[in-house]
């Protein structure tokens, strides 16, 4: 009996101590950084997830592009684009720089993707709607230069959007062109009043527009928008394009990619896959 109480000791002692040294040796994966600013133009804080690309040096001269995502949670799609991001990115692929990610964690994307609408049926279906111009604000007053400030940056900016994010960016290409100068938008929400903005004419169809900026429009089969009006998705994403192709500005490109397997919900992690593709094109 003393022999069998001695062995169980034993084997209880060593589970423990294997069990101490298992956790010893464990360690969290850090993706990257959970930051938080102080918003004046949206009166309340909002999360940044940063990731910072392999070789990063905060004492090196070496500086980075930087892309911007929306909906950039870490529930929602800050872990898959930044692993695009990594991929495109080694050694033995190089399609993009080295590039920074800052994703914009979703607060009400309701009330910052959308500008005010006509549509009544809009206005009851998105209470907080209509306030993406101090979302505009808060990325060109406050965030960008609060990036740019901490971090070792070029002049390189892209922006990433789908859905009612897609809208926003695609707003932001008609009123304020230079905040960027590379856009994906994805599945835009181009049904929103009644696809008010696909009537507007904006700067970069100007002949003066100069400054160099690329435009991917991806979309799959997605049918219906959610407007009153029947708005069909890849539709209006094809009319996109084709608005922005007739510019008679020599600095802008536009690509449109329709993935027709894709919908909704699937499109977007294989559309900015493309987009690295083509707003990247190989050096011959």
């Amino acid at each position: 009996m003393k022999v069998l109480i001695i062995a169980l000791f034993l084997s209880f002692s060593f589970c423990v101590f294997s069990q101490t040294k298992q956790k010893e040796s464990s360690k969290p994966f850090v993706l990257g950084n959970i930051e938080e600013i102080q918003s004046t133009q949206l009166g309340e804080k909002r999360i940044l997830n940063i990731y910072l690309p392999e070789g990063y040096k905060q004492d090196d001269t070496t500086k980075y592009s930087v892309i911007y995502l929306l909906d950039g949670s870490a529930d929602e799609d800050f872990i898959h684009v930044v692993g695009l991001v990594q991929f495109n990115t080694f050694e033995w692929i190089k399609r993009i720089p080295k590039s920074i990610v800052v994703g914009i964690a979703t607060v009400d994307r309701k009330r910052d993707f959308t500008y005010p609408t006509t549509v009544e049926e809009d206005k009851k279906a998105f209470p907080t709607t209509g306030h993406s111009d101090n979302f505009i604000a808060f990325i060109e007053k406050e965030l960008q230069p609060y990036i740019e400030k901490k971090y070792k940056t070029n002049t390189s900016k892209t922006i990433i959007g789908q859905s009612l994010g897609g809208l926003f960016a695609t707003e932001v290409l008609f009123k304020k062109p230079n905040l960027f100068n590379k856009y994906v938008i994805i599945s835009p929400s181009l049904w929103w009043d009644d696809g008010s903005l696909l009537k507007q004419t904006p700067e970069i169809l100007n002949e003066k527009f100069s400054q160099p900026t690329d435009i991917y429009i991806g979309v799959g089969k997605e049918g219906l928008g959610l407007g009153k009006n029947p708005h069909v998705m890849e539709v209006d994403a094809n009319i996109l394009a084709e608005k922005i192709k007739n510019t008679k500005s020599n600095n802008v490109s536009v690509y449109f990619d329709y993935l027709p397997q894709e919908n909704h919900a699937t499109v977007s992690h294989l559309a900015l896959f493309n987009a690295f593709r083509l707003l990247y094109p190989a050096k011959k």
